[in-house]
């Protein structure tokens, strides 16, 4: 490893802290004696203190230090500044973990094999790694018949012999001793949840002893077992340290994730964000984590929460408002009295949705009710002392009502939260918020307008459309605006006591007026955390969210992923017969169009309880004010106003049942696994046992036939356009998720390997496959092709002119040996951080790609892979400069390649234009000159 014997040069700042009789140390920021620290934003000063602690003149210098001083007057000017940060910790979860592992074992390959030690390989930075991803609501409720209660308070329900499989009709094995859940006893909703992980692990179980495997084989990385929540989730309630103390050292948590929620853990006051794959394998590996600095937007929360208002109307409320602001890239820190009427799972589901509205991080500065949460949630109370001491001392302590601790800003916006109403956001994305009260109308509208965010071009003949179905003995019509999926899902808000209770005391009402939710809706309760499931039970309201449908079916993402499950066949085929626009309600953070379920167009994010209440509704063209959500046995109508729980209800429940007993039970055992889990074999040794018949994991080839020294980088000579892609082009569109298309190269790979199309499972579940990922890679349906009039995931081999699968022509030009490009507009690789967006072009054979603009991280990403990023000078673009993608192009790059070179590009047709090499820093040219990250490392462990 590259480093320094000089004497570290901030030693001097180094102090002694004494508490409790225990002595401790750190550095001390006030001792640069630099009035520019002052007023520093507090998200800024812990990337301060990681970089005076950090610095070693060699990946993270004198220079980067005096950068961060200097942010405010940087990013004013408007001056791209990148600075190294070093997290302490890096978490994952298995979707984007698996591929992690495998490259890990992959290098450890790689040293052996040119003479090295294999055991060095391996985490340098503390992991963590959380299986949340795989688990699908294959089960969900059970066909229970429940009559209303008689006025004797007795139970008058119907025993059934099978739960409902929605997707093929074929029954489940009968269930014993079902029993009604008001006798609290075990139900057909316990065994949603076994038949779930049985089948979870039926389909992953190669992948999770993989990752056993990984635990065992790699210090320093703890593997969290499938079905113990989601990831974060748990980083909220236990693995976040707030302050590490290494030694007697102490210093501010800080992490990086392999998924863009990782920010939920700002709201706790640690300052982390999501990367790709890549650049968290960088943060493993001791690498630093290369960071644009940005504006800090200052967001100043004031007044009183609107009685009515929950934490996920004021997220989605912020969410709206930050991105008709313009956060993209730079980070948001929230400040001003109003802060403190904010819990610490409130300010959570705020900072969850940082990706949402755009932001880097969205940032809470630890505060006493921080503190305060940690022991609400388990934490040693000595250790939250020194804590409180440190933070105190190192000047991180926040108070939010003393406006003389407020930092000097990039900008300021406010919201009120007296302001804040019941809301939704949809039908196609995150940001679209609609007050509860206007959805109706809103959804109306939406209905004929133009196919886009906020349109499905319904003709004006169809807008009536209504189609029967048959489901369990009765006949329903279902219409444009039906509920088909309604899930309380997702660690935005299952983290949050709050909303869950509120959503358990709504649920116990509408029982108790006889209310009951149709049964052709899916719906479903995967909560982040066991420790939901305990303040559900003990506070008395789980059997009435059972008896409306919203029985635990699992712990993880689930539906929030698009893990839905399948849908009911009548449900589906009345969608597909009569073009209807149905609608899925969630309580997750994304909603865009087909990551819910392919068959729900229309997808709305709301707060749990308003989950509830559009599920009784049966349709979300209602509105509450005037319209009754259903009628009582008696004939009388019933209200949402009637059945909403009041902020007294909530707070009483949450005080008796949210304690810190059962954060400890539950994560005394986090670790332990279930027994299918335990049931696991995996050898003892340091490398992997691959094996040439999986499906699921195979040995990567971008590490074979390294040598011991980098080659020459060289200029890219007759390159051809894979692909030309216009703006906005996603990592949905790029990487291979989802479900795996028959017809597609590789179905026919795995056909080739003895599945059945069964069997195939998703793409992200065999992310650990190189040869399954390379032929999902550009597979997406709605991918457009300039180069094609129709879009798809297909492309024209030159000069041959033949139509091909991308992955096909890809092929026969490697066959050729023809150098591969790819030609982009703005934004390319936004969406969520995904490894394989990168990954996957490389193994294509792209070299280079030429857009107007890159997403943070995918360029990152790009980068690692060895893959050069290429940006066109402003007011340029491909389109501007007539390029077709039929030319050659061959690029020169200089000898002596510095941050952000300028590079000619030259066509076959004699056109040349200058373009900008977006290799940001010293430590992204290495990597590029070793032919990406991996390669570097590997050969710096040599």
């Amino acid at each position: 490893m590259e480093s320094s014997s000089a004497p570290h040069p901030y030693q001097h700042l180094e102090r002694e802290l004494v508490v409790d009789g225990a002595t401790f140390r750190y550095f001390d920021l006030a001792g640069l004696n630099d009035p520019r620290c002052e007023r520093l934003p507090f998200s800024v000063r812990v990337l301060l203190e990681a970089a005076v602690r950090c610095c070693d003149g060699v990946q993270l210098q004198r220079a980067d230090v005096e950068a961060l001083l200097d942010w405010r007057r940087l990013t004013d000017a408007g001056q791209p500044v990148h600075v190294p940060f070093k997290p302490g910790r890096v978490i994952l979860q298995d979707f984007t973990g698996v591929p992690a592992v495998v490259d890990l074992a992959a290098m450890r390959e790689a040293v052996r094999d040119l003479g090295g030690d294999p055991a060095r390989v391996g985490p340098i930075c503390p992991a963590d790694l959380v299986i949340d991803h795989s688990v699908q609501v294959d089960f969900s409720r059970a066909c229970i018949k429940w009559e209303p209660s008689p006025k004797d308070g007795q139970c008058a329900c119907k025993k059934v012999d099978q739960l409902q499989l929605p997707a093929c009709g074929v029954p489940a094995a009968p269930i014993k001793d079902e029993i009604c859940p008001f006798h609290e006893e075990e139900s057909a909703f316990s065994e949603a949840l076994r038949k779930n992980q049985e089948l979870e692990f039926d389909r992953n179980s190669e992948r999770f002893q993989f990752l056993k495997w990984g635990s065992r084989a790699f210090a320093n990385m703890r593997v969290v077992p499938p079905g113990s929540g989601i990831v974060h989730q748990v980083n909220l309630e236990y693995l976040a340290r707030v302050v590490f103390d290494t030694d007697g050292l102490l210093r501010p948590d800080s992490l990086v994730g392999t998924d863009s929620h990782t920010t939920m853990i700002n709201g706790l006051g640690v300052l982390g964000w999501g990367v790709g794959g890549l650049e968290a394998e960088a943060a493993l590996l001791g690498q630093p984590v290369t960071l644009r600095l940005a504006e800090v937007v200052g967001y100043r929360i004031t007044g009183q929460v609107n009685p009515l208002a929950t934490a996920t109307d004021i997220v989605l409320t912020i969410t709206k408002h930050l991105r008709q602001v313009g956060v993209a890239g730079k980070f948001v820190e929230f400040f001003g009295p109003g802060v403190s009427q904010l819990s610490i799972a409130d300010r959570a589901t705020i900072s969850n949705m940082c990706p949402e509205y755009g932001a880097t991080v969205g940032f809470f500065p630890v505060d006493e009710r921080s503190l305060d949460y940690l022991v609400q949630t388990g934490r040693d109370a000595g250790r939250v002392a020194v804590m409180r001491a440190y933070l105190s001392a190192a000047g991180l302590l926040r108070d939010y009502s003393a406006a003389d601790q407020d930092p000097a800003f990039s900008q300021v916006v406010e919201l009120d939260l007296a302001t804040v109403v019941p809301s939704v956001s949809g039908p196609k994305r995150p940001h679209d918020r609609v007050a509860a009260s206007q959805l109706r109308d809103d959804f109306t509208r939406c209905l004929p307008a133009e196919v886009g965010y906020k349109g499905f071009g319904v003709p004006a003949e169809r807008l009536e459309a209504r189609c029967d179905i048959q489901f369990e003995g009765a006949t329903y019509s279902l219409g444009h605006g039906s509920v088909v999926i309604a899930a309380i899902t997702s660690c935005t808000n299952t983290s949050n006591p709050s909303v869950m209770l509120g959503a358990g005391i709504l649920a116990k009402k509408a029982v108790e007026r006889g209310l009951s939710v149709p049964p052709w809706i899916k719906t479903s309760l995967s909560p982040g955390s066991g420790v939901v499931t305990h303040y559900l039970q003990d506070s008395g309201v789980l059997p009435f969210l059972q008896r409306l449908g919203f029985g635990i079916v699992g712990y993880g993402c689930m539906t929030c992923i698009g893990n839905s499950g399948p849908l009911p066949r009548p449900v589906v085929d009345a969608i597909e017969q009569c073009n209807l626009v149905c609608c899925g309600v969630l309580s997750g953070n994304r909603n865009f169009e087909g990551r819910v379920h392919p068959h729900v167009r229309a997808n709305y994010l709301a707060s749990p309880p308003l989950v509830i209440a559009y599920a009784l509704a049966g349709r979300v063209d209602i509105d509450f004010e005037t319209t009754p959500i259903g009628t009582s046995p008696d004939g009388e109508p019933v209200y949402l106003r009637d059945i909403w729980p009041t902020r007294e209800e909530i707070h009483q429940l949450e005080s008796k049942s949210v304690i810190p007993a059962i954060f400890a039970d539950v994560y005394s055992k986090i670790t332990k696994g279930n027994a299918s889990w335990n049931a696991l074999e995996v050898p003892d040794s340091a490398t992997f046992q691959w094996s040439d018949r999986s499906t699921y994991i195979q040995m990567p080839t971008f590490l074979q036939g390294m040598t011991r020294a980098p080659p020459a980088v060289r200029g890219i000579e007759a390159a051809r356009a894979l692909l030309v892609l216009g703006d906005a082009v996603t990592t949905d569109h790029i990487s291979p998720a989802g479900s795996i298309a028959r017809t597609s190269p590789a179905a026919r790979y795995l056909i080739e390997m003895g599945l059945t199309p069964r069997q195939f499972n998703s793409y992200g579940s065999r992310r650990g496959n190189e040869a399954v990922m390379v032929r999902g890679t550009f597979a997406n349906m709605r991918l457009a092709n300039g180069l094609l009039a129709a879009p798809g995931p297909r492309t024209v081999h030159l000069p041959s002119g033949a139509v091909l699968d991308v992955f096909d022509a890809a092929q026969r030009y490697r066959r050729d040996g023809t150098p591969l490009i790819v030609l982009a507009g703005a934004e390319y690789g936004c969406g969520s951080s995904r490894d394989w967006a990168a990954k996957g072009p490389a193994l294509l054979g792209v070299r280079a790609v030429l857009a107007v603009s890159f997403d943070r991280v995918h360029r990152s990403n790009l980068v690692s892979m060895g893959v050069l990023p290429l940006q066109f000078l402003p007011g340029q673009s491909a389109k501007q400069l007539g390029l077709s993608g039929r030319e050659t192009f061959s690029i020169a790059l200089p000898s002596d390649l510095a941050p952000r070179s300028t590079v000619t590009v030259t066509t076959d047709d004699g056109r040349s234009f200058p373009m900008t090499a977006r290799l940001e820093t010293q430590t992204e040219i290495s990597w590029y000159r070793h032919g990406g990250l991996l390669r570097y490392m590997v050969r710096q462990l040599l």
